[in-house]
């Protein structure tokens, strides 16, 4: 289970229940928002799918506990293409 909780404008908290619960701290911009949304989505949307794409791949206590959205695009280059294609 994903949860996806909003700290202020830019920040959210995920927490990911598995075998594990791991707690992480997300920052995302309006410009990356907009870029990968069009607004078409609430940014709890745009993170949620992003840790579903970040678990599809890697555990979840193997996420970094702290980090900016658009990070993933450099461990996974796909990142962006896939993710506007889970939100269509």
């Amino acid at each position: 289970m994903v949860t996806v909780n909003l700290i202020d404008s830019t920040t959210f908290e995920v927490i990911v229940e598995r075998a594990t619960t791991t707690r992480h701290k997300v920052t995302l911009t309006g410009p990356y928002y907009e870029k990968l949304t069009g607004n078409r989505v609430p940014p709890e949307v745009l993170v949620e799918k992003s840790f579903r794409f970040l678990l599809d791949r890697e555990s979840n206590t193997s996420i970094l506990r702290s980090f900016d959205l658009p990070v993933i695009g450099q461990y996974f280059p796909e990142y962006e293409r896939v993710i506007q294609g889970m939100l269509d």
